[in-house]
């Protein structure tokens, strides 16, 4: 019998880093390293961040007595990293260089990567990232908009999206690659992704579809040009207002789905009209991706925390399921999908690919790094 593969993923979240150590697929040991608020409340970049989660990850291996030279890979959650699609990428000092100097967005999971390098140096494990959250897969015309100075980015919830459609592919007794997919990642934020060909051909974003706990989604532009203009709020306000406290937040002041379905329980009308529109929202976004392939779609899938919701995922799919049979597989399982992207790795099913972008100007990274060093002395 084989011996079983000893894979490690990280996952850095706002107010934790999850471990988990996996032989094969098969989950052995876990652990979040809560982090405290006060502890990063002068964090302004997510690079701040990194000493002190790394004295976490630290202390925890130790008390572990996990000895990395015995692991076969780590695999990080992919950060916000500019010019990938998804898949493995190997990290390497280019990816650490990017993550650190030129991320896509503050987004804490990059910290993933620059912490997988740091383990893979000092073990001589290699490291790799898999389905970032930047992973973009859709055809240059994708990224058309109606200004030509405007490019669509097109992604999703990458790594949780690709990875329950597998898990329905297979009990369609069909390869993912075979399959026509919508997945709706229903959460804090909501996306949308057409799956054809083992890619995401087309997406919704959280600021360009329905509605959700956190996202005021897609607005009329008109109706946020007057926000920006009005004179009562800043740019970072109305950043605010749109990613964070839009939506359910907006509304009521929550942002947990099951506080609002609380008040509906309890005869507000005004909450079961919101929430009911917000499926209705999700369905209209279920509808808009269904023409990618001329209606060729094997099933709608709708994941993420909000399709714990029985009553969200029953108005969703009275909508749309003249399009296509609707799965529910609720939560996210991250920790998994990251042991399974790096198994298929190691058995030799995925190639980790090389991450090769640099910034408009650089055709080097030698010199990319220079121009940073020197950005740090001055």
């Amino acid at each position: 019998m084989a011996e079983k593969k000893r894979i490690l993923t990280i996952n850095p979240g706002s107010t934790s880093t999850k471990l988990a150590l996996f032989e094969d697929e098969t989950e052995v040991l876990k652990q979040e390293l809560v982090i405290r608020a006060e502890d990063i409340a002068d964090c302004t970049r997510m690079i701040q961040q990194l000493d002190i989660r790394m004295a976490s990850i630290r202390d925890f291996i130790r008390g572990a007595e996990l000895d990395l030279s015995t692991l076969d890979l780590i695999v990080a959650r992919g950060g916000s990293i500019h010019g990938v699609h998804s898949g493995a990428y190997v990290i390497d000092a280019h990816v650490d260089a990017m993550l650190r100097y030129r991320p896509r967005s503050q987004h804490v999971s990059s910290l993933a990567a620059i912490i997988a390098y740091q383990l893979s140096r000092e073990s001589g494990v290699p490291a790799i990232f898999y389905d970032a959250p930047s992973a973009d897969d859709a055809d240059e015309i994708m990224h058309y908009t109606g200004l030509p100075e405007c490019r669509r980015f097109v992604t999703s919830h990458c790594l949780n999206s690709k990875m329950v459609a597998r898990q329905v592919a297979k009990s369609l007794g069909k390869a993912y690659e075979e399959c026509n997919f919508i997945v709706a990642h229903l959460g804090g934020g909501i996306t949308m992704a057409f799956h054809s060909g083992g890619r995401m051909v087309d997406t919704l974003l959280d600021d360009a579809g329905p509605m959700s706990p956190q996202r005021a989604g897609r607005i009329p532009v008109t109706d946020v040009i007057e926000l920006c203009y009005s004179g009562q709020y800043t740019k970072a306000e109305v950043a605010n207002k749109m990613r964070g406290r839009g939506g359910l937040v907006a509304w009521f002041g929550v942002n947990d789905a099951r506080d609002v379905e609380a008040l509906i329980d309890a005869g507000d009308q005004k909450a079961r009209d919101v929430f009911w529109y917000m499926a209705y929202q999700i369905a209209k976004g279920i509808g808009e991706l269904s023409v990618v392939q001329s209606g060729r779609l094997d099933r709608i899938i709708l994941t993420g925390g909000l399709a714990w919701s029985k009553r969200l995922t029953n108005w969703v799919t009275e909508q749309v399921e003249f399009l296509a049979p609707v799965v529910v597989i609720p939560g996210e399982r991250e920790m998994l999908a990251l042991a399974q992207g790096g198994a298929r790795v190691l058995r030799g099913e995925e190639r980790a690919n090389r991450y090769t972008w640099l910034p408009p100007g650089y055709d080097t990274l030698e010199a990319f790094l220079a121009d940073c060093r020197k950005t740090e002395e001055e």
